[in-house]
């Protein structure tokens, strides 16, 4: 049984010029880096479902964007913010992480 962990992040500084599906791929990398449990697609070529609510045009920053992750274990969202916070790159804070109860 899996769940969903919805984040808020930032993204200041030099990340401002990352593009939108740059900023997927890097979310990605950093969470198979910090052995997150991943809940993947199924199909051909599969990834995790991972979605960023809105995307930035590039060279904008944020201080509150949303983003959600589906989870096939659990880890407490606690958790999860630590793990990822030590992957990511200067710019990008994760501020924020709860349970999605859907």
């Amino acid at each position: 049984m899996g769940y969903r962990i919805t984040f808020t992040f930032s993204k200041l500084g030099r990340m401002i010029y990352v593009s939108h599906l740059d900023l997927m791929r890097l979310f990605t990398r950093a969470m198979r880096r910090a052995e997150l449990p991943l809940k993947m697609t199924e199909g051909f070529s599969p990834h995790p479902k991972f979605s960023i609510h809105k995307a930035l045009k590039l060279g904008v920053a944020s201080s509150s964007e949303l983003a959600t992750i589906a989870l096939k274990g659990w880890v407490s969202p606690e958790d999860f913010k630590e793990k990822l916070k030590k992957q990511l790159p200067q710019g990008l804070e994760i501020i924020n992480a709860q349970r999605n109860l859907n």
